[in-house]
């Protein structure tokens, strides 16, 4: 993404990132151009995502097949502002999406505003990865029920497992597919938040929303094998 098209003010400009960005997203390539793909549950989404006014809900752990899969994009991604977080967003940014730089810990309010005004801009879907940017793994924070209530964008959860992977001894879990491997990326049903939804309705939501998210991790993990608690 030399060209530049998104605000690179949420980025940092020193030579050093460049490269991790420019590194990053040339390993992640090389490694998924060796990667077989599968999808379940495109056809059920698949008007939604065409139209790219959506919300995408997924994982920590899960960013690489996620955000690999759907390069170009144009997605407003919130990214933490930590190190790991610039990182992140250094490569995702060379994939073709907008990173936010904010969490529910440091600039969270910001970066929703961010996020709602970049979607203003045209069709493009908006992200944000609801157990970041420390945890609780896998658990849904309220956020994204917020970003879904203020734009009336249906939230799409997604997933991604591999047949043969290293998962990373950190917080989240982070997955990292070895090569030759075969994937499984599976989307989820469609959420809506309506304008008006009072705090009970968005708790209910949220809850509806996490079970969904873990629904479709544990199916696609189990598909493979793996047991992740």
């Amino acid at each position: 993404m030399d060209n530049e098209p998104f605000n690179v003010n949420n980025l940092r400009p020193d030579l050093k990132w460049r490269i991790v960005g420019i590194t990053g997203k040339w390993f992640v390539d090389a490694l998924f151009s060796t990667i077989r793909m599968n999808v379940i549950g495109w056809d059920e989404v698949a008007p939604l995502m065409n139209s790219k006014r959506f919300l995408f809900a997924f994982w920590h752990s899960r960013i690489l097949p996620v955000c690999y899969t759907h390069k170009g994009y144009n997605a407003a991604i919130m990214v933490s502002r930590s190190k790991d977080g610039e990182i992140i967003a250094q490569v995702i940014y060379r994939q073709g999406h907008e990173p936010v730089r904010g969490s529910s810990t440091r600039g969270g309010r910001e970066a929703l505003h961010q996020i709602v005004e970049s979607l203003k801009t045209g069709a493009r879907p908006g992200v944000m990865i609801p157990d970041g940017p420390q945890g609780p793994r896998r658990k849904v924070q309220h956020g994204i029920i917020r970003l879904a209530q203020i734009t009336g964008y249906p939230i799409i959860s997604i997933t991604g497992s591999f047949s043969h992977m290293a998962v990373l001894n950190s917080w989240d879990r982070f997955i990292i597919p070895r090569p030759f491997s075969r994937c499984l990326l599976m989307y989820g049903k469609p959420i809506y938040v309506p304008s008006d939804a009072d705090e009970v309705l968005q708790e209910s939501l949220r809850c509806q929303l996490e079970c969904e998210m873990n629904r479709i991790t544990q199916r696609v993990d189990n598909y493979f094998g793996h047991y992740l608690p």
